[in-house]
């Protein structure tokens, strides 16, 4: 081990957990706020304005959309994990920020089909690159982050706020959207729709400021002292953890129970007699729920690990899915929202609370922002066509929640699958992460 010269450890910041899961929290709110209401607008309002009629074809081109920021994904997590593991979380995180909150603006802005015809879809689908762009560097950033930060014993608690972030921006975006959802179609389809895009402007400015007051993690700031930050860090981490990136990937198909819940079922819901107002309460309601339950799977996490409490959350939301989505065409809402908070807040919760300490402590520090955003915006690419395959396979028409469950309970036996081959990482000293032997004999991290 490298030895630090003691003339810089005065230097090298302290751990501020509570600082570092604010400042993700915030910061996942906000990049998740506009990723979220892009999902609920391709379902309800896209097909209107940016498509040349209101059908299934224009439903699929609109979902088709909201995909294409997942083919961004994987582009942004090679570069800005590059960097990341290069310059440091923090000023990464900043980027992703400002990216994320500019190309929500601009979305509000767009001319639609009727003004400018095809070019009008054209520009959205740019915007969405923008967004996919900068997602791809914001949950692996703030994870790698706020897990640095955080005591050995609590990672798994202090990261979950990271994904409690991404639930909080769900449910703002969500809330402004029900209100001008229930204007007159002229009034929601005209200028109505924009506003929500707007205000992604104001909660920017809040997350910047938080943000920006965050000193970079004591592990970083070690790396580079000690002169073992790679220069190309997707070299070491390919040639020495690639297994650990395959495993993240497949581990990562789980985030699409995340896009049936809050974006097909929208769609699902109104083919079956739903209002869109409702369909929008159950999501604001089921994360609501998240809010609470996420950071408990935490805690258990840190008390009895992150592989059981990862894989229940899968087969609860293999389990649930398909009750949740036959109660959309019954006339009884109680049992509608009952079984909406249970499979997304007591069965995908658990899942979501977990990766980020569960992912992020499969590598070590100098190559942590690469491996998990490279592994997981892969793996996101499952979550990102959900909604278009399953469209495209019959699951928005009357009886659909049969191929919905279907697919659902495939993805979460891959990722279930691909969990049960991880070692358990609770016990391990934040140092150590990423240089022990794993379970399938992965070499050692060797720094040059």
């Amino acid at each position: 081990m490298t030895t630090i010269d003691h003339a810089h450890t005065e230097d090298i910041p302290v751990r501020t957990p509570k600082r570092a899961a604010l400042a993700s929290f915030m910061g996942s709110a906000v990049e998740y706020y506009d990723f979220f209401l892009f999902g609920s607008a391709a379902a309800l309002i896209f097909p209107h304005v940016f498509f040349p009629s209101d059908n299934d074809a224009a439903l699929v081109m609109s979902f088709m959309t909201f995909g294409f920021a997942y083919i961004a994904r994987p582009i942004g997590a090679v570069v800005l994990g590059h960097f990341g593991d290069r310059i440091g979380r923090q000023r990464v995180l900043m980027f992703t920020l400002v990216l994320m909150g500019l190309s929500t603006f601009i979305i509000g802005c767009l001319p639609t089909f009727g003004t400018i015809g095809w070019l009008a879809p054209g520009l959205l689908v740019l915007c969405r690159l923008m967004q996919g762009f900068s997602a791809a560097g914001e949950q692996a950033g703030a994870s790698s982050l706020t897990l640095e930060h955080s005591p050995d014993h609590q990672r798994a608690f202090f990261t979950s706020w990271t994904l409690t972030g991404t639930q909080g921006g769900l449910i703002l975006a969500s809330l402004i959207l029900i209100p001008f959802m229930a204007l007159p179609d002229d009034a929601k389809y005209s200028w109505g729709w924009r506003v929500p895009f707007w205000l992604s402007a104001v909660v920017v400015v809040v997350a910047y400021f938080i943000r920006r007051q965050l000193h970079e993690t004591p592990q970083f700031t070690e790396a580079k002292e000690a002169g073992t930050i790679a220069k190309m860090p997707l070299v070491p981490l390919m040639r020495e953890q690639w297994r650990s990136v395959l495993r993240v990937i497949l581990c990562a198909f789980i985030a699409a129970v995340s896009t049936v819940f809050a974006n097909l079922a929208l769609a699902y819901g109104k083919k079956v007699g739903l209002d869109a107002d409702l369909t929008l309460w159950l999501i604001v309601v089921a994360n609501i729920g998240a809010l609470f339950t996420q950071p408990a799977f935490g805690k258990l996490a840190d008390r009895i690990g992150r592989k059981p409490v990862f894989i229940y959350g899968a087969v609860a939301s293999a389990v649930l899915m398909p009750f949740y989505m036959l109660s959309m065409s019954q006339d009884n809402h109680v049992i509608t929202f009952a079984l909406a908070i249970a499979t997304f807040s007591f069965g995908y919760a658990a899942a979501n609370a977990v990766w980020p300490s569960f992912y992020g402590e499969m590598f070590s520090t100098e190559v942590r922002f690469s491996g998990m955003a490279i592994g997981t915006q892969l793996g996101f690419l499952m979550a990102g066509f959900a909604p278009t395959i399953v469209t495209a396979l019959g699951g928005v028409r009357e009886g659909g929640w049969t191929v919905i469950s279907i697919f659902t309970a495939v993805i979460c036996a891959i990722a279930a699958g691909a969990a049960l081959t991880a070692r358990e990482t609770k016990d391990v000293p934040t140092e150590q992460l990423g240089r022990t032997p794993s379970s399938d004999n992965t070499k050692e991290l060797v720094h040059h």
